[in-house]
């Protein structure tokens, strides 16, 4: 049983732009440019989302009544926040997403 060769990849092309090159993958097959079965997995261990700090003013009520919660879940208090928050949007997306 032979086994069938596959053809030599493609030269990748030299791009002017970004743009450029994102036009280029839409309408080419990255399969012609690479040969995926040499690939390796990427790893980025220390890769963190970007953050930025903003200034919120809450009532007073609301930041100790958020404390405590946080306390009783041993987590940061700012960390629940941001988990309250990402479920919202979550539940606010999904109620908006289209219907088919």
């Amino acid at each position: 049983m032979t086994k069938r060769k596959t053809p030599a990849p493609k030269p990748t092309p030299r791009f002017a732009s970004e743009d450029a090159e994102r036009r280029f993958w839409a309408e080419h097959d990255t399969t012609e440019y690479f040969d995926w079965s040499q690939a390796v997995e990427a790893s980025f261990p220390n890769l963190k989302p970007s953050t930025t700090a903003i200034s919120l003013r809450l009532p007073v009520t609301m930041l100790h009544e958020l404390k405590a919660l946080a306390n009783a879940k041993d987590v940061p208090y700012q960390s629940l926040l941001k988990v309250f928050l990402a479920d919202r949007l979550a539940r606010e997306r999904s109620r908006r997403a289209p219907t088919r």
